[in-house]
């Protein structure tokens, strides 16, 4: 079924006059007119990806959740995710690089202004830096922006875990009435059909200039499915081609610890929630979220209760600020949180609390976080972050 959002008339000519107003002056936010992508004339390969710890990684396989171990990503019925499978056997390099375009062009948005890319940036691992994001139309967004690191191999996605997989989260971005307010698939298909550059990036990736929305969504799964970031230094110590400082070590063997927990809710190669089905996070109840104690009274409850999704700690030297509020503008405030600063909520983690059912209190040394916080650095992926075929395509 096409989806369509109506509104008012008084919005609708607002919002038309706005339309007009930015196709006029080009890119109100950053003050640079539209421009037309700029690719490579072969497709970047997005069908492997190079990995320090567990070598070459084929995109498709994940897609299929071979090596994520995710199954054929379940809907809440257990049966298969029919758009995902499709899009996971229509994978291509073409089908990527049509869908990095998509991802980063701003015509994707109502009135020209924003796209994907500009809540999601590659030099700070796909996030950007501010508390909440400003969408199409100057509202902001109740949530923070994200990271985005192996979202493929993941079951659960966004703050409140409301998406089930990259192809689920592709467009929701897209027809948000705060972040690009796209009103319809006609619109969204005609709109893109007005563009020289698509006809021909349509039909490499799936054989036809046809644009829909499904093909639309698929080609941004392909994108996102491709971000695979497993080149840090940690990975790198692990395959024995580098070593930890002496601090980084000792913030390892803290995050370890059962003192800490950290990697209790932290696990696995992605450092995130185990949010596989039958997991301890994994319930559709749960589905990655945890309460973390930020309040004793939650203003946003996320899923429910409080709990929010565990995110993945890659990059997060990138990322901040942090939590789904960006309450915390470092990653020394976000340590001291959990080392004194968890408060008793009635749904706070298990993994949070000490027996006799309070919050724990770590009570870290100055040398403890900074060894902590030296030690989550070495979870950067340079690589991740500078490689070209991840970039704007409309910037170069």
């Amino acid at each position: 079924m096409k989806q369509k959002t109506w509104i008012g008339i008084g919005a609708f000519v607002g919002l038309a006059a706005l339309a007009i107003s930015s196709c006029e002056s080009g890119n109100i936010g950053g003050g640079n007119k539209l421009t037309t992508p700029k690719l490579p004339s072969k497709a970047f390969d997005y069908e492997t990806v190079e990995t320090a710890l567990m070598g070459s990684l084929n995109v498709k396989h994940l897609l299929f959740g071979k090596v994520a171990n995710t199954g054929f990503f379940p809907n809440q019925q257990g049966e298969v995710d029919a758009d995902m499978k499709d899009a996971a056997s229509s994978f291509s390099s073409a089908g990527a690089q049509l869908g990095r375009v998509l991802f980063y062009d701003k015509r994707m948005s109502l009135n020209n202004t924003v796209s994907c890319g500009s809540c999601h940036h590659q030099a700070l691992a796909f996030s950007d830096r501010m508390m909440v994001s400003t969408g199409f139309g100057g509202k902001t967004t109740k949530r923070n922006s994200m990271s985005m690191n192996n979202p493929v191999t993941f079951n659960n996605l966004f703050w409140d875990s409301r998406a089930k997989s990259t192809m689920d989260l592709s467009l929701r971005p897209v027809f948000d009435h705060i972040e690009m307010g796209m009103e319809s698939d006609e619109m969204l298909e005609k709109k893109l059909a007005l563009e020289s550059y698509y006809g021909p990036l349509f039909k490499e990736a799936f054989g036809t200039e046809e644009i829909t929305r499904k093909r639309i969504a698929m080609a941004i799964t392909h994108f996102l499915s491709s971000m695979i970031s497993m080149n840090s230094k940690h990975d790198n110590v692990m395959a024995g081609k580098a070593q930890f400082t002496t601090l980084e070590k000792m913030g390892r063997e803290i995050f370890f610890s059962n003192r800490a927990n950290c990697s209790k809710c932290h696990a696995g190669d992605n450092f995130s929630a185990p949010d596989d089905p039958g997991g301890s996070y994994g319930a559709p109840t749960v589905a990655g979220t945890a309460n973390v104690g930020l309040d004793k009274n939650y203003a946003d409850n996320g899923k429910g209760n409080g709990k929010f999704r565990i995110p993945s700690l890659r990059n997060v030297e990138l990322t901040g600020p942090y939590m789904h509020d960006g309450r915390f503008a470092t990653l020394e405030a976000v340590v001291d949180h959990y080392s004194k600063g968890i408060q008793a909520h009635p749904h706070l983690d298990a993994n949070l609390k000490m027996l006799n059912g309070q919050p724990m209190r770590m009570n870290f040394s100055s040398e403890e976080k900074d060894a902590l916080v030296a030690f989550l650095r070495t979870l950067t992926d340079y690589t991740f972050v500078t490689d070209q075929k991840y970039s704007d395509p409309f910037a170069n």
